[in-house]
């Protein structure tokens, strides 16, 4: 059965985030903002959804900025080396092994050596395209890590499907000229604005042909 409102769509490429989309990284998570917190005794505000935010980001609004580089340099040891309960999110490892790897990236708002750790520690393979935070100038919800991604992979961003779990990164999907698909791995339905919702990858099947790639 094609799922609603991308039926008959064909794609050349996919862009997937990463976290919450193909990785579970909410220990890893939990345990790198809690120690990084209780460092600068910050008070967390469990009322924030800070999914799509950058590190920077959210450390910009934390600390005063002559302490913002400090607080980055801290936050990257402890995102690479904390890889606590990564694991695969239900249909990623079929997603990737399913997609060619020429038609596959990677776009997060955190960086290369964090994205390569987290890739790794749940066993999936990094993909031809990785575009993180720090290789554009603007995060999301602006649309700069998927155009470049699709840039990255040769295509005509309207012919790109993104795969997000964050209404931030829906938000520059969107921006970005780029079809959606959500999953409901972080947010509540209601709060997703895409072209379709499912709960996990493990509810799509891809179809592969010469002309493109269809979801079903």
């Amino acid at each position: 059965m094609a799922i609603p409102a991308l039926s008959g769509r064909l794609f050349q490429g996919v862009i997937f985030d990463l976290d919450q989309t193909l990785v579970d990284s909410r220990e890893s998570l939990a345990i790198t903002w809690g120690t990084w917190m209780r460092e600068y005794q910050i008070t967390p505000d469990p009322s924030r959804n800070w999914g799509g935010w950058t590190s920077e980001d959210i450390i910009r609004l934390c600390l005063p900025e002559e302490r913002v580089a400090e607080g980055l340099a801290r936050m990257e040891e402890l995102e690479t080396t904390t890889t606590t309960g990564i694991v695969p999110l239900p249909g990623a490892q079929h997603a990737l092994a399913a997609l060619p790897r020429e038609r596959v990236a990677v776009g997060t708002s955190g960086s290369h050596h964090v994205a390569r750790a987290r890739l790794a520690a749940a066993g999936l393979e990094v993909p031809s395209v990785l575009v993180t935070a720090s290789d554009v100038e603007h995060g999301k919800p602006a649309p700069d890590v998927f155009l470049q991604a699709a840039h990255g992979l040769g295509l005509d961003p309207a012919d790109c499907l993104v795969v997000e779990d964050a209404p931030l990164g829906l938000d520059a999907a969107r921006a970005a000229g780029m079809a959606s698909l959500a999953l409901l791995t972080s947010t509540p339905r209601e709060q997703l604005q895409a072209d379709a919702v499912v709960a996990d990858l493990s509810e799509v099947h891809w179809e592969v042909t010469r002309e493109g790639i269809r979801l079903s």
